[in-house]
């Protein structure tokens, strides 16, 4: 379990696993694949979704519970408690999410692909702490800071992009149903640590499993259910409900979303027949999220008159931005929201997802290399004299 909650291998199982879903796709065992992926499970007449509506739709909705605790910690007591602390990586979010969605509607814009532009605006916290902890021993600490606030800023912006862009057709008394099952989650973890716990742990598994029930009919997409569970949810009983998590969350959730996500048939065309959703979020993703976050992230820093020892070289903010730029697990799930309509267009944005945070990791690793090497060789120099 120890592994499952490191920031190193977490990383590394994601990729196998989309890595593995790629593969599986472009092999004869395709078809098995795919067939698996879109069996039908649940009881029949009453509830039933394909495998990959589960996974996309269920077990994802854990994972965006367990960052919306992580994500009400940090608003309370953390790095983002702080108005002051917030603003510059709330300016550099800023410009990671509208670099990128300027970038893409300059190459695809102009086509039946203009609807993926929130695509390359995520970063996936998992994956950029990973090649941090691998790459950037030596760092100082302001750096990892600054990366998670803004990812979590980021993970705001994604959250808010699925339950306004890809909702339709709201049936309200499902909502207000939610809405009820959500405050009895919030009271019942409110009262776990008094006589009535065994009464309170029923109501919390139940009013969870009614929440999610209710958004998933509502039209609201279900993922949102687990970011209001995490956000209700008392700190307390919550941060113990996340580290029971995170383990199954990196081991399993994640894991096997990439997976499934991932089974995408790579197209044998030319390279200038690719749809522009491809190319849009390829160039987006590492160009547009490395530009946005070091340059709104410089600019911030002077307008703030940030103090020499506290503020981030232009170098180190670069860092943070080609970490920034791994899209991976959210983006994954904007590419499928996105172009939910149009299968083709969504397997080449989805290899766009891929082969883009593919590129911003190697050049993550780079970057956060040479910045640690500096970091490091600065010390010893500081050190000695």
């Amino acid at each position: 379990m120890t592994l499952l909650r490191s920031a190193r291998f977490p990383a590394i199982l994601l990729l196998l696993a989309a890595t593995l879903g790629l593969a599986l796709a472009n092999t004869p065992l395709a078809d098995a694949a795919f067939a698996v992926k879109d069996a039908h499970l649940g009881v029949p007449g009453v509830f039933e979704m394909t495998v990959g509506h589960w996974i996309q739709d269920g077990l994802l909705a854990v994972f965006f519970f367990v960052a919306a605790v992580e994500l009400q910690f940090e608003l309370t007591n953390g790095q983002l408690a702080s108005p002051k602390r917030a603003v510059l990586p709330a300016i550099a979010a800023a410009g990671g999410v509208l670099v990128p969605i300027a970038v893409y509607l300059a190459i695809a814009g102009g086509s039946d692909t203009a609807s993926g532009w929130p695509i390359p605006t995520a970063t996936d916290i998992a994956f950029a702490l990973g090649v941090l902890a691998v790459f950037g021993r030596g760092l100082p600490s302001g750096v990892r800071v600054f990366l998670l606030a803004l990812a979590i800023l980021d993970d705001i912006v994604g959250i808010v992009f699925i339950a306004v862009l890809f909702t339709s057709d709201v049936d309200f008394r499902m909502l207000l149903l939610a809405v009820v099952a959500l405050a009895v989650f919030a009271v019942c973890s409110r009262i776990l640590d008094t006589r009535a716990r065994g009464a309170a742990l029923v109501g919390l598994v139940v009013s969870a499993l009614v929440t999610w029930y209710a958004v998933y009919q509502s039209g609201v997409h279900a993922t949102i259910a687990g970011v209001a569970l995490g956000l209700a949810m008392a700190q307390h009983p919550a941060m113990r409900a996340r580290h029971a998590l995170e383990p199954w969350v990196n081991g399993f959730v994640l894991p096997l979303f990439a997976l499934s996500a991932a089974l995408v048939v790579i197209p044998a065309v030319p390279a200038r027949e690719l749809s522009p959703a491809f190319w849009g979020v390829l160039v987006a993703l590492p160009i547009g999220k490395l530009v946005g976050i070091a340059v709104a992230g410089g600019i911030a820093q002077r307008m703030l008159r940030v103090p020499a020892p506290a503020a981030l070289t232009m170098g180190d903010l670069l860092a943070a931005g080609a970490l920034g730029g791994i899209g991976f697990t959210v983006s994954l799930l904007l590419s499928e929201l996105a172009f939910v309509g149009a299968p083709g267009i969504r397997d080449q944005a989805t290899l766009g997802v891929l082969a883009g945070s593919a590129i911003s990791l190697v050049l993550a690793a780079m970057l956060v290399s040479w910045r640690a090497w500096h970091h490091r060789r600065t010390t010893v120099q500081t050190r000695d004299s």
